[in-house]
């Protein structure tokens, strides 16, 4: 892709990512990611049923009577990207790669960002951090975004969650949200790390996922290249018993995957590529209200 394709994607994506996120997502992001927690805004005397534990004992001692700290929420964010860029991203049977709905939703969460005077910030991950985007406001900075999105050339094809999952924790010092977008290709369990950053932070799991990652069409032999490993083999597709091993094996996939974010108190929604993923973000958002 040159520079003028790049540059032409990146000017489609926005018209139509900042639509959304400015018609649609506009109340939904701001209700349903709160504040980091709370700032404090004042002092004042102290009144019956105020919490002792806010008292401030400097003013008090100044003053010979009781004043309390005033806390207001915080609603500026911290808003983190951790964008997966292996090799089974580029694979879509449908309208679009994995990868394309992958960078127009992490678009759209970005422009619904800075509409809430956000910071946003990215990681790329494959099975290592390729990249980081430390956070900032503004049009500028999402454009450079989206124009690194579609325009990133991994080292690795491979995946590794519990890599990118503990660099958040060790990296972002104060709290932050943090979208994972990802079709969440990971044999090895990343529960226990999750867990432990979804303490530290507010992470949300976004899955994206192909029609052809849950089910083998029927079409006689067929030849299947793994994006990651490299490995290939023929399956024949006109078996149901192949067919049917290939379904379940996703089913079992899909089942491990939503144990996962359930025992990590992780908030997530899956979307196919065939899909209109703006529902599926207003499910998402709604259900965090």
């Amino acid at each position: 892709m040159n520079t003028n394709d790049i540059l032409s994607k990146v000017r489609k994506i926005e018209i139509k990512t900042r639509r959304l996120s400015n018609n649609i997502f506009a109340g939904q992001y701001h209700s349903a990611f709160k504040g980091r927690g709370m700032a404090f805004s004042e002092v004042r005397e102290y009144q019956f049923g105020d919490d002792v534990r806010d008292i401030d004992w400097n003013v008090t001692a100044r003053f010979h009577r009781p004043y309390v700290k005033v806390f207001e929420e915080e609603r500026e964010l911290t808003v983190m990207l951790m964008v997966d860029v292996s090799g089974s991203l580029a694979f879509g049977s449908e309208r679009q790669e994995k990868r394309e709905m992958i960078t127009e939703i992490a678009a759209t969460i970005a422009f619904s960002a800075i509409q809430n005077n956000d910071k946003i910030g990215v990681i790329f991950f494959s099975d290592r951090i390729e990249k980081f985007i430390p956070p900032k406001k503004g049009r500028k900075h999402i454009l450079h975004i989206i124009r690194t999105l579609l325009d990133f050339k991994p080292e690795s094809n491979r995946t590794d969650i519990i890599q990118a999952v503990e660099t958040l924790t060790r990296m972002q010092k104060r709290r932050c949200t943090a979208f994972m977008l990802s079709d969440f290709y990971q044999q090895k369990p990343f529960t226990k790390e999750l867990q432990i950053c979804n303490r530290k932070h507010d992470v949300v799991a976004i899955q994206v996922y192909d029609r052809r990652d849950t089910a083998l069409p029927d079409i006689g032999l067929m030849r299947v290249r793994d994006a990651e490993t490299g490995h290939e083999q023929y399956l024949d597709t006109s078996s149901k018993k192949v067919r049917n091993a290939y379904s379940e094996q996703w089913k079992k996939r899909q089942d491990r995957l939503h144990e996962t974010f359930t025992h990590s108190g992780v908030d997530s929604v899956a979307i196919s590529t065939n899909d209109d993923y703006v529902k599926y973000l207003m499910m998402l958002f709604k259900k965090r209200k």
